[in-house]
């Protein structure tokens, strides 16, 4: 029982940055309506700040160095990482989510998570990708408690994050800017009326939420080190503890984190007991924020509060595909071109292009014509992934069945994940996917006795006797691997083009457009979610098993969450409700063929996920329909003009001039 109680105790490190966070997402929430996933990563920052003014007197701006001689004392550099999380809460308002406070949930999302790989980017760039240490802000020391001698560090921190959330309340319940903030929740116009500014109202809560967040991050992070990946998805139980919140209450914010804080760091100690099977010591701990996402949603999806705003923006316009055989040959044709013209590493960047354009036409499927905002599509494809290792390797399944096995897997796991869709959608259901991707990544994708550490070995694909391997001898990048996967994709678009353009691409847009109106003609919205989500995951699955191919062993670092995120931050980028944009997708993906060729030249390195996030970043908010829309309006602008001059004078035009020169 002392054992318990000390975890307990420890615990309580973890549930001080949950409550820091939960707040911050609160706030955010109540001025904005945007739930904030950059918000680990936004107070991730200032902790780092700190930590180097803490190691070497270094104050370390986004852009240069201020050498500041000796390291300044405690209060100085707690002082300087607060200042720097104001500005950050300042720029994060005024640059990223002002202009997309009236915009459809799926831009707020993408927005803010283009801000969270940003931010992640540009730590890693400025301070290294390693764990670096933290001087602890609260004195060590230990006292007695039911006969056991536990650490005082852990409950003074959760007691000055209760004081700071005490602070959140007051201000939110007795301050004539707190009750504004709240009253401009359900009615923003109303608001405005009695003389408010919402804008104001949520630029002082942005900053609010990244100062207690900092000061939250700082203090867990002197229990465990600072770590880019770690503290930037720390945001995935935070959001847990927003929806137990029902994205209002700061009292309860402070409990559910002082819970699940503590429960976690006593599963954290069960996992190493004998009687614990060993397939479920990995990662479990990163299972109960899904569990508990879940669990709220399905009981209170549908009562979660939403906010009222001035309008509402629909999402980018769809335009139906149809199938052009003479633009389809032409692009076909300079795919093989480009294929057989290229060696080596170009090659597969080529190839590489081609299966991300398959992740990022998952992307088109599920977000761009059914309007369900999924983070989980790498966790389909890993999963497909990792069981083809095991049905090649293990069972010696031939190529064409083995792929088209594994995809169905992946598309049941989709399925599996779509339940929560039929309840919720928009953000929530963000949160509900981002929650699933990070469980598969670390329960099972990290799971050792699921998939060693050495790597899943992947048997190399034949058909009809035909080497389809990537690599032989020397060759690294074999053309006919690449054009199996042409072949694989063409296939792909052929059957996404014939089924977007029918009934069940028009029940699709139907759903996302109105899912009442929907119903109320007769289509089955649950159904339809479910068709949209398997068969999403099904072509995320195909290039799971297209990806394994082209490593020959899998790692769980090929399906990370960052790696959805970037796929998904570069679908957007390209247009999500395209085809077109799932190919540029391909083309500026990491790896792809415009990641080889500037890497080669330039050496980005870390520079690519910040360029790719700002770059994100500035299409959500100046141009939503992406890159390939952007393109479709210019050509269409183009042919009307062409069209229009080349169009005879009106009749009606030349009959008037007619009817003035005989008068």
């Amino acid at each position: 029982m002392d054992t318990y109680l000390q975890f307990i105790i420890l615990g309580l490190g973890l549930g001080a940055a949950y409550i820091a966070l939960g707040n911050g997402l609160v706030l955010v929430y109540r001025a904005t309506g945007i739930i904030n996933f950059a918000q680990g990563a936004m107070a991730m920052w200032g902790a780092y700040v700190y930590a180097k003014l803490e190691i070497d007197g270094s104050l370390v701006l986004p852009v240069g160095t201020v050498p500041l001689g000796e390291p300044p004392s405690m209060p100085v550099a707690l002082l300087i990482a607060l200042l720097t999380a104001v500005v950050m809460g300042l720029a994060a308002h005024y640059l990223v989510f002002r202009p997309v406070r009236n915009a459809p949930a799926l831009a707020q999302v993408v927005v803010s998570v283009a801000l969270m790989l940003t931010i992640q980017a540009l730590v890693v760039i400025r301070f290294g990708p390693n764990n670096i240490p933290v001087d602890t802000v609260v004195p060590n020391g230990s006292f007695g408690l039911f006969g056991t001698t536990v650490s005082s560090r852990e409950p003074i921190m959760v007691a000055i994050m209760i004081v700071l959330s005490l602070l959140v309340w007051a201000y939110l319940r007795f301050t004539r800017a707190g009750m504004a903030t709240r009253a401009s929740a359900e009615n923003e116009r109303g608001a405005i009326l009695k003389g408010f500014s919402p804008d104001r109202l949520a630029a002082i809560a942005m900053v609010a939420a990244s100062a207690i967040g900092t000061t939250g991050v700082l203090l867990a992070a002197s229990l465990t080190g600072l770590n880019p990946s770690n503290y930037t998805l720390l945001v995935v139980p935070a959001l847990a503890v927003l929806l137990v919140a029902r994205m209002e209450s700061v009292g309860v914010v402070v409990v559910a984190s002082v819970v699940f804080g503590a429960f976690q760091s006593v599963v954290n100690l069960l996992v190493t007991k004998a009687w614990w099977p060993t397939w479920a010591q990995s990662g479990v701990d990163q299972v109960i924020p899904f569990v508990v996402v879940i669990v709220i949603l399905l009981l209170f999806g549908r009562r979660l509060p939403s906010r009222g705003s001035l309008q509402n923006v629909p999402l980018p316009d769809v335009n139906i595909p149809r199938i052009r055989p003479l633009p389809a040959a032409i692009v076909t044709a300079v795919a093989v071109v480009a294929l057989v013209a290229t060696h080596d590493i170009y090659r597969f960047g080529m190839t590489y292009s081609i299966i991300l354009m398959l992740v990022a036409l998952s992307y088109v499927v599920i977000t761009g014509y059914l309007g369900q905002i999924s983070l989980a599509q790498t966790a389909f494809a890993g999963a497909a992934g990792f069981t083809l290792s095991k049905v090649t390797t293990g069972w010696g399944m031939p190529f064409v069945p083995a792929i088209l096995l594994c995809s169905l897997v992946a598309a049941f796991l989709g399925m599996a994940v779509a339940l929560p869709a039929f309840r919720i959608r928009g953000a929530q259901l963000a949160i509900v996917t981002i929650a699933a991707s990070l469980a598969i990544e670390r329960f099972v994708f990290n799971n050792y006795s699921i998939t060693p550490p050495s790597g899943n070995p992947i048997a190399d694909p034949s058909l009809f006797g035909l080497n389809l391997a990537v690599r032989k001898g020397a060759e690294l990048s074999r053309l006919e691997f690449s054009l199996t996967v042409l072949v694989v994709a063409a296939l792909f678009v052929v059957a996404f083009v014939r089924i977007a353009s029918g009934d069940t691409g028009r029940a699709f847009l139907a759903v996302r457009a109105n899912e009442r109106a929907a119903a109320s003609v007769g289509i089955d919205v649950r159904l339809t979610k479910l068709i949209g989500f398997g068969m999403s995951a099904f072509i995320a699955g195909m290039a799971g098993c297209l990806i394994g191919y082209s490593a020959g062993q899998l790692s769980a670092e090929s399906f990370s969450v960052f790696v959805g995120l970037q796929i998904l931050a570069v679908a957007y980028l390209g247009g999500i409700t395209s085809f077109g944009g799932a190919a540029v997708a391909g083309v500026i993906g990491p790896l792809g063929i415009v990641y080889v060729v500037m890497h080669q030249l330039f050496d980005l390195g870390d520079y690519y996920a910040l360029i790719s996030g700002i770059a994100l970043i500035l299409t959500a908010i100046l141009n939503p329909v992406g890159i390939a829309g952007a393109t479709r309006l210019q050509v269409g602008w183009v042919v009307r003009r062409i069209g229009k001059q080349a169009r005879p004078e009106p009749a009606a035009r030349v009959e008037g001039k007619a009817f003035s020169d005989v008068h």
